[in-house]
């Protein structure tokens, strides 16, 4: 939905323009194009929502579940007649494959099959003579206005992590996605307006960092979601909690893995070559360091740069493309720039994905797929979030080495091992630090 080339707000049950006066590009990182413009809206049309969202919360919340649900099956159909029409969008403004967008939105429609399933989840329970003549019960009550501020790696995925659970549990909701990846949010909404929502219950709110504030900040939004880079996340969890609101906010991470030499290396050369490359790298599980152990360091080498060099990078919507470009201009010199870094310290640049062009579209955002050899522990590249496809490869002499390597760092979010031996992998499940 779109006013003098410029995306709208869905606020109330309507779509309206901002009255902002600053606007963000939505660019194609393939190509360098400006596709449209999104508003970056002030904070009175985002009490404007919340006193809507407040509005209809009376009256959603005494809605028998059954009835909410109804909503969530007709916008499940809906999302399954679009897939094709929505990744085609997620790709031209994202830059990922095809296939990685229709994937990531039929991960999303997941969420919405799950919370259709809300009677059940929803139970509570009770509790008889917990004490003499005192019986317990549990009740699960909404919360009211609930936000979500999404980023732009998952734009079909992410949003929908959050508004199927919210909005059936009784909730209502405003979005603020991402500015850079808001055209796949406009025909997400535009399906969520066909599925029959009352006005009020789920709305959304384009904007920037005074957006984000102006949601953490008013009375009437009882709870916050985040997901996005780690300094950012603490913001948010820190200004929504100093103003009494529930928040759960996901940051960065810097994901390992070990090799063993009895490791099945095609299969784990595969996995990885995926893992670091897909989405050009830009998702916060993507493996960015594999820690080789003995005799594995010298058959991986060669065959994770064999499957880096051959991986086809272009736009996404070409065939045969396996990665596309990373998401803008900054993002492109942050990783080449990082890659520098990491030769600075001493690792050898195996792969050098850096300054490179893809035929017909030499004003992209590419990086291709890097690998970094005998990468310092101690340094900047092992321990940062790069965000992009670059494969930092370090070697120990022994399962216990790799496991302190692996250790050693601020992120937690997985690691895993490769390995063909049962009391290898359970020991590194005893002793890892990660999940």
């Amino acid at each position: 939905m779109q006013t003098n080339g410029q995306l709208l707000n869905f606020i109330n049950g309507a779509w309206k323009q901002s009255s902002a006066g600053d606007v963000a590009d939505i660019i194609n990182p393939a190509t360098a194009k400006v596709l449209t413009h999104v508003p970056l809206s002030p904070g009175a049309e985002v009490d404007e929502a919340v006193r809507a969202g407040q509005t209809a919360f009376a009256e959603w919340k005494e809605t028998p579940v059954g009835d909410r649900i109804q909503h969530m099956f007709k916008l499940k159909m809906l999302l399954e007649e679009n897939v094709d029409d929505i990744a085609k969008t997620i790709t031209q403004e994202c830059g990922k494959t095809y296939g990685e967008s229709a994937g990531e939105l039929r991960r999303g429609i997941e969420n919405v099959e799950v919370a259709c399933g809300a009677p059940i989840l929803m139970q509570g329970y009770n509790n008889e003579d917990i004490a003499r003549g005192i019986d317990e019960h549990m009740f699960r009550q909404p919360l009211g206005v609930v936000t979500a501020i999404t980023p732009f790696n998952f734009p079909g995925m992410i949003p929908l992590w959050f508004l199927p659970y919210a909005v059936v549990t009784g909730n209502c909701f405003i979005l603020k996605p991402s500015e850079k990846v808001s055209m796949t949010t406009q025909k997400l909404f535009a399906l969520i307006e066909q599925a029959g929502f009352p006005k009020g219950v789920i709305q959304l709110v384009n904007g920037s960092k005074e957006t984000v504030n102006a949601l953490l900040d008013h009375p009437g939004i009882k709870a916050v979601s985040f997901v996005g880079s780690t300094p950012v996340a603490k913001y948010v969890y820190q200004r929504a909690t100093a103003n009494g609101k529930r928040a759960q906010c996901q940051g960065g991470a810097k994901n390992p893995v070990i090799i063993m030499p009895d490791a099945d290396m095609d299969t784990t050369t595969r996995i990885l070559a995926d893992s670091a490359f897909g989405c050009a790298g830009q998702r916060c599980l993507a493996v960015s360091v594999a820690v080789t152990v003995g005799d594995a360091k010298s058959i991986f080498t060669e065959s994770i740069a064999d499957a880096a060099t051959s991986r086809k990078v272009g736009f996404g919507l070409d065939e045969g493309v396996e990665m596309g470009p990373v998401i803008t201009k900054e993002s492109q010199e942050r990783i080449e720039g990082l890659i520098a870094k990491g030769a600075q310290e001493g690792a050898t640049v195996l792969v050098d994905g850096r300054q490179k062009k893809v035929n017909g579209y030499e004003d992209g955002y590419f990086v291709f797929p890097t690998i970094l050899e005998d990468v310092n522990p101690t340094g900047e590249i092992a321990k940062t979030e790069i965000f992009g496809p670059v494969l930092s490869l370090m070697h120990a002499g022994d399962v216990d080495e790799a496991i302190a390597l692996v250790n050693n760092r601020a992120y937690g979010n997985q690691a895993s091992i490769f390995t063909s031996s049962g009391s290898i992998a359970r020991k590194f499940r005893h002793e890892v630090d990660a999940g």
